[in-house]
């Protein structure tokens, strides 16, 4: 069986397609799925590299976001037939695990996943659309609505807006009636930005965000709610942080959900006590969010951004394109 494997953590040269990967063997409560398509996400990248703190048994086959067909199915599972499309909830919320990391993931011909995991596919929704919620939309849904209670009217700035958390972020806000600025790091990125519903962009290679929303919606005011807007969107951390503060209105929200450009960024309290800020965490998804997902997009109401769809030969170009942050959207590999 072809498949993409860590042996030892490093650069792109780590992840390895091979051809002779057995292919998985099943047991009670398993089922054994055709995998149709991968969604890459930028844990990936962390898993090939190696985590800080997290040591993983190797070799591994990464790709938390899978959907597939079902081929084969184990003892002591009910409720699932041959040849059902589904999506695999990367999470084990039963034993616990993570697919692609602490069980093998997406990247190969054929996965072993546990029958509670599944998530049925709605005949309008493709393998590739599917494949592309848990980690991205599931996290956007769960940190804009669940912990962020964004509402229709309300400004919400992106930043990160071109990769998959971002991307869904944008179409996520904007489907609810929020005034989306989406901020990106070319014309390229601003524009497609733009084409999938961003009523603004930023351009925060050139200018400083948090002056540019000032210019735009005014200065936040500490005495009124007036200046500023209502949430900011922030998964980045690092040198973002502060300007993050300095952008919300008086009562506003900072919603983050990861640190891919640093965890311990420096602090200003000042603007959190003055303008009375609200620093709101969140972590995953839950399975409703997916189910909920699938169906926007099986009402037409969500069209998930797909970048590139590569084979399983090109995994490691498609992480690539992730690490570098190349894609707009979304990257699927089809084995």
């Amino acid at each position: 069986m072809k498949a993409a494997i860590v042996r030892a953590h490093g650069g792109p040269e780590a992840l390895e397609v091979v051809g002779d990967w057995p292919k998985p063997e099943i047991g009670p409560g398993d089922v054994l799925l055709r995998v149709k398509a991968c969604s890459l996400n930028y844990h990936d990248v962390f898993t090939r590299r190696g985590m800080p703190g997290i040591k993983l048994a190797l070799p591994v086959v990464p790709g938390l976001d899978l959907a597939g067909e079902v081929v084969e199915i184990g003892p002591d599972v009910s409720g699932v037939s041959i040849g059902d499309r589904v999506l695999v909830d990367p999470l084990n919320r039963v034993e616990g695990g993570l697919m692609g990391e602490t069980t093998d993931g997406g990247l190969q011909e054929f996965a072993r996943v546990r029958a509670h995991q599944l998530v049925p596919i709605p005949d309008k929704v493709s393998f590739e659309q599917a494949a592309s919620l848990p980690v991205a939309y599931g996290t956007a849904q769960r940190m804009l609505f669940t912990n962020g209670h964004v509402k229709a009217g309300e400004t919400v700035l992106v930043l990160g807006a071109s990769g998959g958390v971002g991307t869904g972020a944008v179409l996520l806000a904007k489907h609810a009636g929020a005034r989306v600025v989406a901020c990106g790091g070319s014309d390229a990125k601003l524009k497609r930005l733009t084409e999938i519903g961003a009523d603004e962009v930023i351009d925060y290679t050139r200018v400083d965000f948090a002056k540019e929303v000032f210019a735009r919606f005014g200065k936040p005011h500490r005495r009124t709610f007036d200046g500023g807007v209502d949430v900011v969107v922030n998964f980045t951390g690092g040198d973002t942080w502060v300007p993050s503060l300095r952008a919300l209105k008086r009562g506003g929200r900072l919603l983050t959900c990861g640190a891919t450009a640093g965890f311990d960024p420096t602090e200003d309290l000042r603007f959190i006590w003055t303008f009375e800020l609200k620093i709101l965490g969140s972590n995953s998804w839950a399975r409703e969010d997916l189910v909920h997902l699938m169906k926007l997009i099986s009402d037409g109401d969500l069209k998930p951004v797909i970048d590139t769809v590569l084979p399983l030969d090109k995994a490691a170009e498609a992480v690539r394109l992730i690490e570098d942050r190349e894609a707009i959207g979304k990257v699927i590999v089809v084995p």
